[in-house]
């Protein structure tokens, strides 16, 4: 089964282990390059060692909130410009969400969030857009 992921780099941050391995299984037949982080600082190490294409951003993590990790990720790039990332979050308040907007997350979801349905918006996000179809003669 070929996935946009193949080949791609895909940074799962999460401090909750269960998730974390949850969320690589998924994503592993992709054929993404998965690397894991259970708190913010590692998911900065991580991506600033090796730029990622797609980062699942947990929001509340030790170390450094998942709203700092975006912040330093996004710092340097453009908002349309890997990484995408996508948040998650067991915070129901729409405040945060609009606050994650601003920095620039590509996708916010509310836990639990389908793995299928991760595995798919990463896929969705990485993927060129479609060529307009030619007019018919």
């Amino acid at each position: 089964m070929s996935s946009a992921l193949a080949g791609k780099r895909v940074l799962l941050v999460d401090d909750d282990n269960d998730i974390l391995v949850s969320m690589q299984a998924a994503f592993e037949p992709t054929g993404a390059t998965v690397e894991l982080a259970n708190n913010g600082n590692k998911a900065v190490e991580l991506a600033e060692k090796n730029p990622p294409d797609v980062v699942v951003l947990d929001m509340m993590l030790p170390g450094r909130s998942g709203f700092l990790v975006l912040e330093k990720i996004r710092s340097k790039l453009g908002r349309n410009q890997k990484p995408f990332v996508i948040m998650i979050t067991g915070n129901p308040g729409k405040r945060h969400q609009m606050y994650a907007e601003s920095l620039g997350v590509s996708e916010y979801f509310q836990k639990p969030v389908k793995l299928d349905t991760l595995v798919a918006t990463a896929e969705r996000l990485v993927s060129p857009p479609a060529a307009p179809a030619a007019p018919a003669q």
